[in-house]
C-alpha cells in the first residue's frame, strides 16, 4: 500500500509541476478566437509529453532505492556483497562504462537496473534471486542488467514514451477540436463539450494504443539485454539456465515505477500485449538461436 500511495504522489506532483510550467511559458493557450494553434499544441503536447517521461527518468535511482529499502551494498566487507559488486565491475569493465552503484532487496526472485546516465546507474538483485540461484545464473542475470545500462535502455525508453505522450496528446486534442466544431458545429469561440468528452476518450484509448508500441520496444530490449549477458560472460549457457530458473520461479510483483526494469515478469493473455517482457521461452529461444555459445 506504500508503495501504490508513493507512486501516485509522485504522479501528481509531476503533474503539479508541468501544469505549473506550461502556464509560465503560455503554452496551455493553444485555443484561440481564430481556431487551433498547431505550433502552440504541439509546444504544449510535447512538454506534457516529454516532461512527465523525463521527470520520471531523473527521479528513478532515487525512487527504485526508497520504494525497495534498497541497500547500497558497493565498498562493503561482506564475502557475498564484495562477489556481487566484482562482478559488476567485471562486466562494466567490458562494456565501457563507469561502475553503476549495486544494492540489495528483500523480495522475491528478481532484478533491475535504473538511473538517467549510463555512468551514474544503479544494479539491483534481490534476496529471493541469490537464494534461488546458482552463482554462475545470478552472474548472467547481473551481465543482463548491465547490459541493459550500457545499451542506454533507460533513455531510450523515456524517449520513445516521451514521443508516444506527446502524439496522444497532440492528436486527441485536434480531433477533439474537429469533433467540436466541425461535427457537433459549435460556433462559439470557446470549446464546447464534444472537444472535452473527445479529448478525454481518446486520451485514454491512445494512451491504450501507445502503451501497446511501448511494450513492444521494451520486450525488444529484453532480447538484446540475454544476448548482451552472453557476451559480456563470455558464453550463453549460464543466461539460458537463468532464464529456465526464473521460468520455474514466481518473480512476484515489483513497484509499478519499476516493473519495466525487472529481469522478469509472468502476463498471459490479453495482457501479454502489455507486458515489457517477452515470455521466457521466447527468450531462450532467441538467445539460443542468436548467440554462439
Amino acid at each position: 500500500m506504500k508503495r501504490i500511495a508513493l507512486f501516485l504522489l509522485t504522479n501528481l506532483a509531476v503533474m503539479l509541476v508541468l501544469g505549473l510550467a506550461v502556464n509560465l511559458l503560455g503554452l496551455n493557450r493553444f485555443l484561440t478566437a481564430n481556431g487551433l494553434d498547431l505550433v502552440g499544441l504541439l509546444g504544449f503536447a510535447a512538454v506534457m509529453g516529454f516532461g512527465g517521461a523525463l521527470i520520471s527518468l531523473l527521479m528513478s535511482k532515487p525512487m527504485a532505492k526508497w520504494t525497495t529499502r534498497l541497500e547500497i551494498i558497493n565498498g562493503s566487507n561482506h564475502p557475498t556483497h564484495a562477489w556481487i559488486v566484482s562482478a559488476v565491475e567485471r562486466f562494466s569493465r567490458t562494456a565501457g562504462i563507469q561502475t553503476p552503484e549495486v544494492g540489495i532487496y528483500q523480495g522475491p526472485p528478481n532484478a533491475f537496473a535504473t538511473g538517467a546516465f549510463k555512468n551514474s546507474a544503479l544494479v539491483a538483485v534481490s534476496t529471493g534471486l541469490l537464494e534461488s540461484m546458482t552463482r554462475e545464473e545470478v552472474e548472467a542475470v547481473i551481465g543482463h542488467e548491465v547490459a541493459h545500462v550500457a545499451n542506454g535502455d533507460m533513455v531510450t525508453m523515456t524517449l520513445i514514451q516521451g514521443v508516444m505522450n506527446t502524439f496522444v496528446v497532440f492528436l486527441s486534442r485536434v480531433i477533439g477540436y474537429f469533433v467540436d466544431k466541425v461535427v457537433l458545429r459549435n460556433t462559439s469561440d470557446r470549446p464546447g463539450m464534444g472537444y472535452y468528452a473527445t479529448t478525454i476518450v481518446l486520451d485514454i484509448l491512445l494512451g491504450v494504443l501507445a502503451a501497446l508500441i511501448v511494450a513492444w520496444f521494451s520486450r525488444q530490449r529484453e532480447f538484446r539485454a540475454d544476448a548482451g549477458a552472453a557476451q559480456l560472460m563470455g558464453r550463453k549457457q549460464p543466461m539460458v539456465n537463468a532464464l529456465a530458473r526464473l521460468g520455474g520461479l514466481d518473480p512476484g510483483e515489483m513497484p509499478k515505477s519499476l516493473a519495466a526494469l525487472g529481469i522478469s515478469s509472468r502476463p498471459s493473455g490479453l495482457m501479454a500485449l502489455f507486458s515489457s517482457h517477452p515470455p521466457i521461452e521466447e527468450r531462450m529461444a532467441r538467445l539460443n538461436a542468436g548467440t554462439k555459445a
